[in-house]
């Protein structure tokens, strides 16, 4: 046996297995710094088989087995080459203890428990918090529901549908591409289909280019028309369907690059700037008559899937890191799973309404972003990037208004409504999602 790893979870036995059945849960289980992804969920624990994807196009087929609920199911390796070489017998067991269920892993393989613990510790952590989330969320009156997602191949995507299908919701994939099965239907941004949310209580709208890049024409072109557009168009179509709730992404660049030390809330005035623009016109064409709208002002999303931690992980873990000139401007963050959960509860909470800033409650200058970042990786921060660097990668005004931004902004709607963040300090969110 090379790892047993153990933890009380607080939700009773039914709840817990249940959840581990729902689709979405093994995305919800892969830790963001593991090079592997979710190829194939599968069917059912009773005898179906999922498939994870390597680098090298490497493929982990897990079949399951030993099913027997709520107590207990395995999988294990059945895929060549890697059962050639490698045992895999995991049994996941579960027992009422108390008000709880105690979790235990089982895993029976040739790599070391040492290696493995990390991951185990992760996937603890997220079933105890995501389980927490969801039965908040329902005391406060969430339900079942049909969801339109677009961007749901993205970062936040990727972590948004599996999360709401794991509480009970149906998410219905809106693609731009080839629609395969009955959870995604095709989507023209453009002109979307008149019956494209036949059947859908609520909008989540991720969609857009990434801003990331020199701002060239070319590039500021494709910011622009992958948002005002389409989004005016989603939220018509919305007005018309009836949905309940539009919720549409945004971004505290509608603040403006630079506003020294003064604290930003939802009732500050727009800033200046290109972003600020973008912004301010974005969440205007998601307006929808007879629907409640809220627009989830974003700021920078911690997740080394994506991002720009997805860049800093690896420097700092060389030792090559450092902070970004003088370090003085301030960065408001938010760990991925804060953001699921504020998009969650844009879906169930009717107070709220209009802008919310998806930031944590304690933003941090980059001289101290980067001594956190260090210290969770133990490596040294002594390698500062010149105050000209970005402006070669990015140009002159892609670097003011991405990499030199500087924006203390607070999550006063959130707060006002007592929302509770699973990581509002830095030091422990880098960890859990870094598993350290």
């Amino acid at each position: 046996m090379s790892l047993i790893y153990s933890s009380v979870v607080d939700a009773p036995l039914d709840e817990v297995f249940a959840w581990h059945e729902r689709p979405g849960a093994i995305h919800r289980l892969t830790p963001p710094w593991h090079p592997m992804s979710v190829v194939r969920e599968a069917s059912t624990l009773d005898g179906g088989r999922a498939v994870l994807g390597f680098p090298l196009g490497l493929r982990w087929g897990a079949k399951h087995s030993g099913y027997a609920p709520p107590h207990r199911f395995v999988d294990e390796l059945d895929s060549a080459p890697l059962r050639w070489a490698l045992k895999w017998r995991h049994s996941h067991e579960f027992r009422a203890e108390g008000d709880g269920t105690r979790m235990t892993d089982r895993v029976d393989t040739q790599v070391p428990g040492a290696l493995l613990r990390s991951t185990f510790a992760y996937r603890h952590r997220q079933v105890a918090a995501d389980l927490a989330a969801q039965r908040a969320a329902r005391l406060a009156g969430d339900r079942p529901r049909t969801i339109a997602l677009t961007g749901a191949g993205g970062l936040v995507g990727r972590a948004l549908g599996p999360f709401l299908t794991t509480a009970g919701h149906r998410v219905v994939r809106l693609v731009r591409g080839q629609v395969n099965g009955p959870g995604e239907r095709r989507w023209d941004p453009d002109r979307p289909a008149p019956d494209l949310l036949a059947g859908v209580d609520a909008v989540v709208h991720l969609a857009g280019a990434s801003i990331a890049g020199r701002f060239t024409d070319s590039h500021r072109a494709a910011i622009r028309s992958s948002r005002i557009g389409p989004t005016r168009a989603l939220a018509d179509l919305a007005s018309a369907a009836g949905v309940e709730v539009f919720v549409s992404a945004s971004a505290i660049g509608f603040y403006g690059p630079d506003r020294g030390d003064e604290e930003l809330t939802e009732e500050s005035e727009r800033g200046d700037g290109f972003l600020a623009d973008v912004v301010a016109d974005w969440e205007a064409a998601s307006k929808a008559d007879g629907v409640r709208v809220v627009t989830v002002r974003t700021g920078l999303v911690q997740s080394p899937a994506g991002g720009t931690l997805r860049i800093f992980h690896p420097l700092f873990a060389a030792g090559l890191g450092g902070k970004l000139g003088d370090g003085h401007v301030w960065q408001s963050w938010i760990g991925i799973d804060d953001l699921v959960d504020v998009y969650h509860r844009a879906l169930y909470d009717t107070a709220l309404s209009g802008p919310v800033n998806a930031v944590a409650p304690e933003a941090v200058r980059n001289s101290e972003y980067t001594e956190v970042l260090a210290h969770v990786l133990h490596r040294p921060a002594l390698l500062p990037v010149p105050s000209f660097a970005p402006k070669v990668l990015l140009g002159d005004q892609g670097a003011r208004e991405l990499a030199q931004a500087s924006q203390l902004v607070r999550p006063a709607v959130l707060t006002k409504a007592g929302h509770v963040f699973r990581y509002p300090r830095l030091d422990p969110a880098l960890r859990h999602l870094l598993g350290r």
